[in-house]
């Protein structure tokens, strides 16, 4: 397994502890949640149209290609914009310790029911008794962070 792509995925789950926190913030410096979610995805936009001519390397789609691809395959700006909204909303009700535990209890569940029936074009990992076993170490650990 590659060490880099293993160091990135643990810099992304730093990365998106601290997005939480610099968001609520900036729910109280803008005094609304929804425009702070709003200023958060276009500074993310702007800093990919300032990366995109450095760093891609394939040919930009036709709009043709735009409108063939199915409406559900677009379902994850939804999805990111589900997740800032309802982050700003709750992380200083909840903190972030405990905000970050559920986000991974809930990427579990989904991430071993989408392996096991290979959903999303993924590869089939069915879920075994070790599977399990991590999984419910994770909620032991999830309940011990929750609990005050």
């Amino acid at each position: 397994m590659n060490w880099l792509f293993l160091l990135l995925a643990f810099m992304i789950g730093m990365a998106n502890t601290v997005q939480s926190g610099v968001n609520a913030q900036l729910r109280v410096a803008l005094g609304n949640p929804l425009m702070a979610a709003i200023t958060s995805f276009s500074f993310g936009l702007l800093v990919l149209l300032v990366a995109f001519p450095f760093f891609n390397q394939n040919p930009i789609p036709s709009l043709d290609t735009f409108r063939e691809v199915s409406l559900w395959k677009y379902a994850g700006g939804f999805l990111g914009a589900f997740y800032v909204v309802t982050v700003i909303f709750i992380v200083r009700d909840i903190g972030p310790a405990n905000l970050i535990c559920l986000v991974i209890a809930g990427q579990m569940l989904a991430a071993m029911v989408i392996d096991h029936y290979g959903f999303q074009g993924f590869a089939v990992h069915p879920i075994s008794f070790p599977r399990i076993c991590g999984a419910l170490l994770l909620i032991a650990g999830v309940y011990l962070i929750l609990k005050n």
